[in-house]
């Protein structure tokens, strides 16, 4: 029996700057502080013996009756009940104050009794910088505590007895009654700070402030979420676990909260994607703004721009949360992987491949904001004429494509669509927003690459759009073709790919990503992302039935609490890949919003409506 629970067990608490993932069994598993992509300071999810965890658990065999979130807030709450008693476990991160230089990160952890008396083992074992270090611990005053390594600083504070033991970790035992509470703050801190201004104890009614502060944050955030309907609740999760990727200093939208998690049952293909992919990132954005959150939007607009230098040239396909372009990837040797899978990855080589969709994403998604009332000035109008250019420029290129292939470039369709939006995109703008642009020019261009697009990545035989040019396998990236209007979501061609794609990619109702072999060994379970897309395309078809049939078997997948992994597998009924994966939840939106659009009549579409003219 593996030590390592599912990935459905756990739930995910963050502050829009780090995140950590809670074990059904009360233990925090994962946590990289002061951001997504910086060294684990709880790392258990990869390697139990030596990752580290904070664990409050019950000290007898007790029942988890069950998990919610507090309604629209990343507020995370466990029920235990053993004998005759019941307790609930509340976690969460404490909301950041305004000042973006600091680095504090506050993890808090509130027990509180509600029907007899219940007792608990509270373990705190820290392990820095992917459990290489086993910190110094110091006390500091009374449950006062700190754990230091190299850069790395955790302060802990809680208001019951705390002791030090063998093996650098702090222990306890905790008993609660009805009304009763006990809480523990760990805090990340710089251990230059921790030398200079030693921590202090704190009182229990400060505590109390964080949680009512933090349930308060996220409520006024999720009140911008329009949205109505039966799938309406899932839709609203989602775009919670969205807002909970993005990072609020930045902009940038991180892909997930992990790194290596394996998305094949073998326990191959690990990668690190703790970072913000320019795909993933735009397609999240438009989702959150399509749902009422124009902020998010236009701040990872903000993001791109700011972070390419202003130019296409100097851009990359994928950052680090803070900007940086540097990630290269590297192994840990020392991590076993989660269920011994490996090798375990920090950083990502995906960084400096071609990927000739990115400037598509970004041209389309500069059109979209136009459409909610927003036109580019003269510096983001420069930035969105050089995206068209260099689309123009490279289009005729081979690329790794929408899923980074590791072997060989290839002329992938979707990339070609993606080049051909930018053109389109681009003179649609320029139209609309009075710019000047060399319209015959990219109008010739877009033309060229929707002439090749439907000779060379078309197979008429089969009547349907193909992965690459001159090559037959299939590949779920086309059904993202009518969501940049190349084609009609009716047209017969794509009636027939979705067709094709779900007779030949699915496995019990779910869909794989491709077929063929792409060089990497494993064999990956089905990705919900593709699954999410055929449902909208089904919707948007007005095939209800169908829609609903793919909707329903993809939407089973999530664990309790409504979080998607990115993979998984059919078979095991296990996720698979790292979680909560963001490109699943804003496919989760996007196939929801087609659901409520065309359950009845059609309801207009300013964003997706088919405009004619260049």
């Amino acid at each position: 029996m593996t030590r390592y629970p599912p990935l459905s067990d756990y739930a995910l608490i963050g502050d829009c700057r780090s995140a950590a993932l809670v074990s059904r069994a009360g233990s925090i598993d994962w946590a990289c502080l002061p951001r997504f992509d910086s060294g684990s300071t709880f790392g258990r999810l990869l390697d139990w013996d030596r990752g580290g965890h904070c664990a409050i658990e019950p000290a007898s065999e007790a029942d988890v009756v069950f998990r919610e979130y507090l309604e629209d807030a990343l507020v995370l709450v466990t029920r235990f009940r053993s004998g005759g008693g019941e307790a609930r476990l509340i976690d969460f991160f404490a909301i950041p104050e305004a000042d973006l230089e600091d680095e504090r990160r506050h993890i808090v952890r509130i027990l509180e009794g509600e029907r007899g008396s219940l007792d608990f083992r509270l373990r705190v074992e820290p392990r820095l910088d992917y459990g290489e270090i086993e910190p110094w611990i110091r006390r500091h005053g009374p449950n006062v505590f700190s754990a230091t390594g190299g850069d790395d600083g955790l302060v802990i504070w809680t208001d019951g007895d705390l002791g030090v033991t063998d093996g650098a970790a702090l222990e306890t035992r905790l008993s609660v009654r009805p009304g009763e509470r006990r809480r523990l703050l760990m805090t990340f801190e710089r251990p230059e700070r921790i030398d200079a201004e030693p921590p202090r104890s704190r009182e229990p009614r400060e505590i109390d402030e964080l949680l009512d502060r933090a349930v308060a944050w996220w409520h006024e955030w999720a009140e911008n979420l329009r949205f109505e309907g039966p799938d309406a609740p899932g839709a609203r999760r989602s775009a919670l676990i969205l807002k909970a990727l993005s990072h609020e200093p930045t902009g940038a939208i991180a892909a997930a909260a992990t790194t290596s998690l394996p998305e094949s049952p073998d326990g191959k293909r690990t990668w690190d994607y703790r970072y913000a992919w320019i795909r993933d990132a735009a397609l999240a954005s438009r989702s959150l703004a399509r749902l009422g959150c124009e902020r998010e939007a236009d701040d990872f607009r903000r993001f791109i721009e700011r972070t390419a230098a202003g130019s296409p040239e100097a851009m990359r396909i994928v950052y680090g949360v803070g900007g940086e372009r540097r990630i290269q990837e590297s192994e840990l040797g020392h991590l076993e992987g989660w269920r011994g899978a490996g090798p375990v990855r920090v950083g990502n080589d995906a960084a400096a491949q071609v990927q000739l969709d990115s400037c598509g994403q970004l041209v389309d998604q500069s059109w979209r904001w136009h459409q909610r009332g927003h036109s580019p000035d003269d510096d983001y109008w420069r930035f969105i004429a050089e995206l068209v250019e260099s689309a123009i420029e490279r289009w005729r290129s081979p690329d790794a494509g929408i899923w980074e292939w590791r072997g060989e470039p290839k002329h992938f369709v979707h990339s070609k669509v993606l080049s051909w939006a930018a053109a389109d995109k681009g003179l649609r703008l320029a139209k609309e927003c009075m710019r000047k642009a060399p319209e015959r020019r990219w109008r010739a261009a877009r033309d060229d690459m929707r002439e090749a697009i439907e000779s060379e990545g078309y197979d008429p035989e089969r009547g349907i759009f193909v992965q690459a040019f001159g090559e037959r396998e299939l590949d779920a990236a086309v059904l993202r073709l009518p969501t940049v209007e190349f084609v009609d979501w009716k047209d017969e061609r794509i009636v027939r790919t979705a067709d094709t794609l779900r007779e030949e990619l699915s496995v019990d109702g779910l869909l794989c990503r491709y077929t063929g072999d792409d060089g990497l060994e494993g064999e990956e379970g089905a990705f919900l992302a593709c699954s999410f897309w055929l449902a909208e395309v089904y919707a948007r078809q007005e095939r209800a039935e169908e829609a609903r049939q793919v909707f329903d078997a993809t939407v089973a997948t999530a664990n309790g609490l409504g979080l998607f992994s990115e993979e998984y597998d059919p078979t095991a009924r296990e996720m698979l890949g790292n979680f909560p994966q963001a490109l699943t939840h804003l496919s989760h939106i996007e196939a929801v919003i087609a659901l409520a659009e065309h359950r009845g009549p059609p309801a207009p579409d300013p964003e997706l409506s088919a405009l004619s003219g260049s």
